[in-house]
């Protein structure tokens, strides 16, 4: 007993470090949704993610988002299997 007494502390410390993100299309959220869902995106480059897509159009595949400043490889791969990208409509 008094042994997991010790370790609920450390678990405590941990909780943030487990973010939990979600799906998110890269081409249709706004930024404060891809900075919450995207692991390593603050709301600052999750509005270069956004700012990107008005000038360049949409994101064809996840990787594109390296293409966007501030963005890695890294950061990418993090967030590959959250990352969604819809087709563009046709008008």
């Amino acid at each position: 007993m008094k042994k997991s007494m010790r370790l609920l502390p450390l678990l405590i410390a941990c909780l943030p470090l487990w973010a939990f993100a979600g799906p998110v299309d890269i081409n249709t959220a706004d930024a404060e949704t891809i900075s919450a869902e995207l692991n390593g995106i603050g709301l600052a480059k999750a509005k270069a993610i956004v700012e990107y897509r008005e000038k360049h159009g949409p994101f064809k595949n996840p990787e594109d988002l390296s293409l966007v400043k501030g963005i890695g490889d890294r950061t990418v791969e993090i967030n590959r299997a959250n990352i969604r990208v819809a087709a563009a409509k046709k008008k």
